[in-house]
């Protein structure tokens, strides 16, 4: 049975994806920090899941996840690097602390994760990690200076360690969703946000569960480096 770390869990597209991942036969670990997770929503894979609380931003705390996690279930297979925070405002008016802190998640966050499952994954000639960016990283959106900055950054990672990590059979990939229902959206008009996408309906956190589904499937491991954006045609 493989198993995936998931980060960012507690909600939104990370709590769906690990429900779709343990009903596709995966060992989930669920990483949370801020919001905590349900685990009576797990009772049917209580013996598939283990939730691990850590900062992705702190070096120390995401290596101690990783060991923990490699302890429970004795490899990692899959990582998906979804942990990550927005900042909606004016650039002239954001403060240098919030950009740090942004930056810490969304990017340091994804360097911690990798770095501390890497090793294993070379060493066994297999493994498959997942980062998740946005489609304002590939077009970049007003008022998200910095979200925007760190989600193209995801997106040169991915396509340099992609590079890296080929001689080793691990293959590394990018899911860039569109605008999906998720608390970061539930502040904007529904209607106007349906009037911007082409398909005429907001994305769900099944859109993106199924396409890393796929991505994380032994039989797409001739893919490697690519940027999937999921958005119902809203940047073509």
């Amino acid at each position: 049975m493989r198993t995936v770390l998931i980060t960012g869990a507690s909600k939104g597209i990370g709590k769906q994806v690990s429900l779709d991942f343990l009903k596709a036969g995966y060992n989930v670990i669920a990483n949370f920090n801020n919001t905590c997770i349900n685990e009576s929503e797990y009772t049917a894979f209580k013996n598939n899941i283990e939730f691990i609380k850590a900062d992705v931003s702190d070096y120390s705390q995401v290596k101690e996840m990783v060991l923990k996690g490699e302890r429970i279930f004795g490899s990692i297979d899959v990582v998906i690097n979804n942990a990550a925070i927005s900042y909606i405002g004016l650039l002239s008016q954001m403060e240098e602390k919030d950009w740090d802190i942004l930056m810490n998640v969304n990017l340091k966050g994804i360097f911690n994760v990798c770095k501390c499952t890497i090793p294993s994954m070379i060493n066994r000639k297999r493994g498959c990690i997942i980062n998740i960016s946005s489609m304002w990283g590939i077009t970049g959106a007003s008022c998200e200076v910095a979200y925007s900055t760190s989600k193209a950054g995801v997106i040169g990672f991915t396509k340099a360690l992609a590079k890296e990590l080929a001689p080793s059979n691990i293959y590394v990939n990018c899911v860039a969703p569109g605008i999906i229902q998720t608390d970061m959206n539930n502040t904007f008009s529904q209607s106007e946000l349906k009037d911007m996408i082409p398909l005429g309906r907001i994305g769900i956190c099944q859109d993106i569960s199924k396409m890393l589904l796929f991505l994380a499937d032994e039989k797409t491991s001739f893919i490697t480096g690519q940027v999937f954006s999921v958005n119902g045609g809203t940047v073509i």
